[in-house]
């Protein structure tokens, strides 16, 4: 599996040997420490019961009945996880083909070559904007050879650095309309654009600001706590030391997806399966600018 620094991990679906092997974009590292408690608990559980000192065991009636219903909200958080992921998804492609095609109207429509080349950059900018917000980030270090220093500190300063490229963008068409070098039809044309990449940015904003509920995460979290913790007793008597390797297991498959449900909620930071933004990106700007300036 290869990847470029914060790009998302690339795999061969059918390598069934190299995913399975693979350590690097899983939830192992984070679930590791936990499934070895369960196993100690169980280890511990069965050398007292061994020894005479205690019988911790429980009657593994409880977690039958219990498991279901874990599964079931586990197997909904993860659902619900990826639906936001994959809204994420639809959402910046969405980001990408209009910024594509207001480049390819600026290339057909707007005269000026000047004018088609503030565009080209206000265009890329436009990206980054929503890319850095969505991230809560406010540099543009990476806009330096396409905006005016003015503009780089007028987006650092504002709380809406999408918003305000859109503005510019705007107003650049309309100085063209005014100027008698774009029509009305072609201005609105463009707008539509505009106003339905905001729109975009809107839905991906919602996605950030809007986690799983508080009192939904918290309870499936405590109830896989419990039982997680408590299996190991639960298998002692019917497997003895075997208790160690099905507390393991039971534990790391339900903490595991757990944490997969909380890796892809909110797909547009930095972790290791989060989408890739930057490398969306990087072709997106090289797009635009042969594009305006072809």
């Amino acid at each position: 599996m290869l990847r470029a620094p914060t790009a998302m991990i690339r795999y061969k679906t059918r390598s069934w040997l190299g995913i399975v092997l693979s350590v690097e974009g899983t939830v192992v590292p984070r679930v590791a420490l936990r499934t070895l408690v369960c196993v100690a608990v169980a280890a511990v559980g069965m050398m007292l019961k061994e020894r005479g000192i205690a019988d911790l065991h429980l009657p593994i009636v409880v977690h039958s009945i219990t498991g279901v219903a874990l599964g079931l909200l586990l197997v909904f958080r993860t659902n619900a996880s990826y639906d936001r992921y994959w809204e994420g998804r639809k959402l910046v492609e969405g980001v990408v083909d209009r910024c594509r095609d207001i480049a390819r109207q600026t290339r057909s429509f707007v005269t000026d070559p000047g004018a088609r080349q503030r565009a080209g950059g206000y265009i890329v900018a436009l990206y980054v904007a929503v890319r850095r917000h969505l991230r809560h980030e406010n540099e543009f270090s990476e806009l330096a050879d396409l905006l005016s220093e003015e503009d780089l500190k007028r987006l650092e300063q504002t709380e809406a650095p999408p918003l305000e490229v859109s503005r510019w963008l705007t107003d650049l068409y309309v100085t063209e309309a005014d100027d008698g070098r774009l029509s009305e039809h072609r201005l609105r044309s463009i707008e539509n654009n505009i106003g339905a990449l905001v729109d975009l940015w809107g839905g991906a904003e919602r996605i950030v600001e809007t986690p799983v509920p508080f009192a939904y995460a918290h309870h499936i979290k405590l109830f896989l706590t419990f039982f997680c913790f408590t299996v190991p007793l639960a298998l002692i008597d019917s497997l003895g030391w075997f208790a160690t390797v099905g507390a393991g297991v039971v534990a790391f498959g339900m903490f595991g997806i757990d944490e997969i449900g909380v890796e892809i909620e909110d797909p547009f930071g930095y972790d290791d399966n989060d989408l890739p933004l930057d490398e969306i990106g990087e072709k997106l700007r090289r797009e635009i600018i042969q594009t305006v300036e072809g």
